[in-house]
């Protein structure tokens, strides 16, 4: 029976601590230009508790590599309506169009959202993809200090396409319509079902019907994403020029580690061999030789010499076993006797907690290069994840700010950033099995042998461990012709890759190179 955990692209953490393209622009706030004031209509509900379709329109400009780009930016809602007309939701976006390309059948727009279940899209919006990014501490990506700030994204998207930015039911500013059940929204069905009527709304109400389409998601949206691609196909004849997967997750039986499932033991190890190369607690080669070098060696071992042991189970001898912990000290920096009492199998919340334990430190879930320290040195699971706390205020404060005194959005409802009010969480059609979207791609990939699809790994990510990725699309199935449509970049950052600035400025290089690749020669 499947057990869920919760992903995002900051999974569950705030939940429980235990749940489990490179361009130079000018370095200034972005501000309305001002013979374009902001447009609002209707006028804002009271409670903001109505379905009603309204829109928040400014206009903007970045300037990169001494070039201007000027955008509008409109922050509004669309309504869902059921067979019957009657209002089902509101869904709250923010779009992003190019002023100056004024040809639809030529300029595409990307639909981009994260996960959770149960995040807002603003990681990718405010991180990676819009035009505006919170500030970070420094380079690498670490905590900011209070008061947060935002500064132009040089790696804007917009450069390539324009955006549109979507918060599903319940999360950010949409809601269910008045009358009508959450709990309709809050499943792997009613989610998919409900985002694809989204993108069929915009494309009919902002005449993008005839425009190349692009998806991005970051997480459980990487597993939304897979899905929306053959329900946009078969339900709404919607074929994607391309999907850009962040920090990925196809399969959930890949990263539960569940009794009898030992998936998850081998796939992580490469990950955990990233870590511990960081901390400088591996020895010999594997702690001298570049990462990529290291990493390699880690998946070759894991895919061949561990998975055969652990397929063993108990039948393997005691020489054998004992050969394969040392192997596994050397490739984890874990105490061999630790590995023994393990038998030979090392879940995530037991790594990130025994990697550092001698001094007092558990390394991150999302980003494993970031530390916390926690009262219970000698505790089994660490208290918080440090990774997510270096992002959740600065971007819960950032955003709240920008949405209403830059895009000028007006409402007092609460912007929910990551919520557990989407659980518990649908996923009826998985019963006594695994949740994948992986043979929902291959259908499309199939059926839509034109679409390209990109998967953006971090070296770091211990929520979705790039391992897991390989994994999965590995085994799609998919012909010749068409796994050629299919790219993999690694980076040395975590799960939200994206903070740290040279993976940013990747993370755009490369997305630049998909939307060329993948977009029609006219």
């Amino acid at each position: 029976m499947y057990k869920p955990i919760f992903l995002t692209a900051l999974l569950a953490a705030s939940l429980s601590a235990q749940q489990g393209m490179g361009r130079r622009a000018a370095q200034t706030p972005t501000a309305p230009i001002a013979a374009a004031p902001a447009q609002v209509s209707p006028a804002a509900p009271p409670n903001g508790s109505a379905a009603l379709e309204r829109f928040s329109a400014t206009k903007h400009s970045i300037t990169i590599n001494g070039k201007t780009i000027p955008y509008t930016a409109t922050a509004g809602t669309l309504v869902l309506k059921n067979d019957q007309d009657r209002p089902t939701a509101s869904i709250f976006f923010v779009a992003y169009t190019r002023d100056d390309q004024q040809d639809k059948t030529k300029w595409p727009v990307t639909f981009t959202f994260n996960g959770g279940p149960g995040s807002s899209s603003v990681w990718l919006h405010m991180g990676a993809l819009g035009p505006r990014r919170v500030a970070m501490a420094n380079a690498e990506g670490e905590q900011p200090a209070p008061p947060f700030h935002l500064v132009d994204n040089e790696d804007t998207g917009l450069t390539v396409t324009d955006l549109v930015f979507i918060d599903p039911v319940t999360t950010g500013f949409s809601r269910p319509a008045p009358g009508e059940s959450a709990s309709n929204f809050h499943g792997f069905d009613g989610d998919l079902q409900s985002v694809a009527d989204f993108i069929r709304l915009y494309l009919v109400k902002f005449d993008r019907w005839s425009s190349p389409k692009f998806l991005a998601g970051e997480s459980y949206g990487t597993m939304r994403a897979a899905g929306l691609s053959q329900v946009l196909l078969n339900q709404h004849g919607i074929y994607l020029n391309g999907i850009s997967f962040i920090s990925t997750v196809l399969n959930f039986g890949t990263i539960n580690f569940d009794p009898g499932n030992e998936l998850p033991y081998v796939l992580f190890l490469p990950t955990y061999t990233a870590t511990a190369w960081y901390h400088k607690k591996l020895t010999g080669t594997l702690q001298s030789n570049p990462i990529a070098k290291t990493v390699e060696e880690a998946r070759k071992f894991a895919l061949g010499e561990y998975a055969t042991a652990l397929m063993r189970g108990d039948s393997l001898p005691p020489a054998e076993k004992a050969k394969m912990v040392q192997q596994l000290a050397r490739f984890t920096g874990l105490p061999p006797k630790y590995i023994e009492e393990s038998n030979l199998r090392v879940p995530i919340q037991r790594f990130t907690k025994e990697l550092l334990r001698d001094q007092r430190t558990t390394v991150g879930r999302y980003d494993s290069r970031l530390k916390g320290a926690d009262a219970d040195a000698a505790g089994e699971r660490g208290e918080y994840d440090p990774s997510y706390a270096a992002v959740q205020g600065a971007y819960t404060a950032a955003f709240n700010d920008y949405v209403r005194n830059e895009l000028k959005w007006e409402t007092d409802l609460t912007y929910e950033i990551l919520t557990g009010k989407v659980q518990p969480w649908n996923y009826s059609r998985f019963t006594n099995s695994y949740v994948t979207t992986a043979n929902m791609l291959r259908s499309a990939m199939t059926q839509n042998p034109a679409m390209k699809v990109m998967f953006h790994n971090g070296y770091y990510d211990l929520a979705t461990p790039f391992g897991a990725t390989e994994y999965v699309v590995d085994h799609l199935g998919l012909e010749p012709a068409v796994r050629g449509n299919v790219k993999f970049t690694y980076c040395e950052a975590g799960h939200m890759l994206y903070m740290k600035k040279s993976c940013l400025d990747t993370l755009h290089e490369t997305m630049e190179g998909l939307y060329k690749s993948a977009l029609p020669a006219r």
